[in-house]
């Protein structure tokens, strides 16, 4: 009786030592989707008055949770019942994010001489209060991070697989994965968004004398500088990320330009794959309005 329980503790041990090792590799390789993660979420996350930051924030990371116990048992059922299905729900999430990538290029080209007065009027017209503001932000990432979860759940997959592991240990290095890109990613944007509190703590406490004060100074005017240049990367993923979907997923795509280096292969078919959505999108906006018209 006491070697058969014996046996189980080491069967238990070997699979948690199986699970440790290949979460490692499979966090590796969803090391490049994890960093286009943080910095589109951030880019997200930040924008809002300092007090509704962090509340934003974790409305935005409960999402996040969310997205991964929804998207994990599908995940699992659709590589049972049909694995290529998963190729095309992948294609569908690249086109959203190059949908939303170049819609900022174009509002960045093209609209970014607004002044601030016409904006409020812009706010006023659509007669959206601030709480519905936030709640559309929130959505937003929400949404976002729902695609961005589905590459990193099928890139941990893929790892499992290549590896041909029992179907246990990919349930658990995969949920393993999952759970730490949320709390990895999410817990990096609050330390972010949080800098220039931060910054002026320092300050206060050090009466604004020596290296904590100058420390503090530096943090504060960083703060406006990181979210911009999080803004233009998390952009930048955007396009990347999806014309990585494209290069790798649509068969076509993959062949064609061999000699092209990968990244501006993914960088040219995202900016395509972001036009071509904008356009039917426009497209489509308009003729819904003249429907209505009529």
């Amino acid at each position: 009786m006491a070697s058969g329980f014996f046996a189980i503790l080491d069967d238990i041990a070997a699979l948690m030592d199986d699970v440790a090792v290949t979460s490692k590799i499979a966090t590796q390789k969803t090391a490049g989707i994890l960093g286009d993660d943080l910095a589109v979420n951030a880019e997200k996350a930040t924008g809002f008055l300092s007090s509704r930051e962090l509340p934003v924030l974790w409305a935005i990371t409960k999402g996040s949770f969310i997205n991964k116990l929804i998207i994990l048992p599908i995940v699992f059922l659709l590589n049972w019942i049909y694995a290529p299905a998963i190729n095309y729900v992948l294609i569908l999430g690249g086109l959203y994010l190059s949908f939303e990538g170049m819609e900022k290029i174009i509002e960045f080209l093209f609209h970014r001489d607004k002044k601030g007065h016409e904006v409020v009027e812009e706010v006023e017209k659509e007669k959206k209060s601030p709480e519905e503001v936030e709640k559309t932000k929130v959505k937003s990432a929400i949404t976002t991070d729902f695609i961005l979860s589905i590459e990193i759940v099928i890139i941990a997959l893929g790892t499992v697989l290549e590896e041909s592991h029992p179907f246990i240990t990919q349930i658990l290095v995969t949920s393993l994965v999952a759970f730490l890109a949320t709390v990895g990613v999410y817990g990096i944007v609050a330390l972010i968004v949080r800098m220039d509190d931060a910054g002026f703590k320092l300050i206060k406490k050090s009466n604004d004398k020596g290296f904590f004060g100058k420390l503090g100074h530096i943090l504060v005017k960083a703060l406006p500088i990181v979210i911009k240049a999080l803004g233009v990367i998390g952009t930048i993923a955007l396009i990347m990320v999806a014309g990585g979907i494209f290069a790798h997923r649509v068969e076509f795509l993959h062949h064609l330009f061999p000699s092209w280096p990968a990244t501006l292969k993914e960088v040219v078919f995202g900016l395509i794959g972001g036009l071509a959505t904008v356009l039917l999108f426009t497209l489509g906006k308009s003729a819904l309005s003249l429907v209505k018209s009529k």
